[in-house]
């Protein structure tokens, strides 16, 4: 008998039920964003697009949210795992996490940092730190959600919170008109920390429209390569987000045709199997 296949995830993008208050993020520029998307608008794109299912990652700040995104994957088993939100500076966290203990679709947290004033200020807080800590102790990922300005920082905070993984979104959202050159210099310090993974996401909404492309796209991919490996990278969509820049078959287009000449292990990796080890993502895809 042979054995099951890996599976295949997108491990990056978002639900939403469209309110402004709640998403001050979304501008006049995103205001083709400014509707719901729930999980029956995806499923039938990652049918589409030959994938088994999907991270789905907090896009608003409150307990709320985390609630909303586990509701969500109880009714649909091809969303097989919730980062969500809390806050990691309230004194009383361990009491807002032991809501969650018995959520098994619950992988880990993410704040939206680069939102906030002082993105390095926060990361260095102790009150964050600790926080930090305790998800760690409990098994939980956290992902880094920064703009390449504060990618100093952000190794910083890597480098003190080792106990479990750390994922970085959108490879630190490299401006991708200046060229990958000076992004590569501050991502190479954080990509040598052995317990931080990075998400092949969000590069068409941070390209330019004559960048949305293979072409334009590809040194920062082979850059974080280099850096990462396969072994620690993931593709996520970033959907609804990209749908800014290009269709979801588009956005995974793009990054098939900028992956060169991998081994099938590396796609392997890339497209499910770094997810699946990093989220500690249980079933398969017989």
């Amino acid at each position: 008998m042979s054995s099951p296949s890996p599976l295949r995830l997108d491990a990056h993008q978002h639900f939403w039920r469209y309110r402004a208050a709640d998403y001050p993020w979304i501008g006049e520029r995103e205001a083709d964003l400014r509707r719901d998307f729930i999980p029956l608008d995806l499923k039938p794109l990652l049918d589409a697009a030959g994938l088994d299912g999907c991270i789905a990652v907090q896009a608003r700040a409150g307990e709320q949210e985390t609630n909303a995104l586990l509701e969500m994957a109880r009714q649909h088993p091809w969303i097989f795992g919730v980062v969500g939100w809390v806050d990691l500076c309230d004194p009383a966290l361990e009491q807002h996490l032991h809501q969650w203990r018995d959520q098994p679709q619950l992988k880990g947290f993410r704040h939206q940092i680069q939102d906030e004033p002082r993105p390095a200020t926060l990361m260095a807080h102790p009150a964050f730190s600790r926080g930090l800590q305790q998800l760690q102790q409990r098994g939980y990922v956290y992902e880094v959600l920064i703009r390449c300005a504060d990618l100093s920082a952000a190794t910083a905070l890597c480098q003190r919170h080792d106990q479990h993984h750390l994922v970085l979104d959108h490879l630190g959202k490299p401006d991708i008109a200046k060229g990958p050159g000076a992004w590569a210099d501050h991502l190479a310090p954080l990509a040598a920390l052995p317990h931080v993974s990075c998400k092949l996401s969000g590069l068409l909404t941070e390209a330019g429209p004559g960048q949305r492309n293979a072409q334009a796209l590809r040194p920062f991919i082979e850059l974080a390569l280099e850096l990462f490996g396969a072994e620690r990278l993931m593709f996520g969509s970033d959907w609804p987000v990209c749908l800014l820049a290009d269709e979801y078959e588009g956005t995974c287009q793009v990054l098939e045709q900028t992956l060169g000449q991998l081994s099938p292990s590396e796609h392997q990796a890339i497209w499910g199997g770094t997810a699946q080890r990093v989220y500690q993502l249980e079933g398969s895809c017989p």
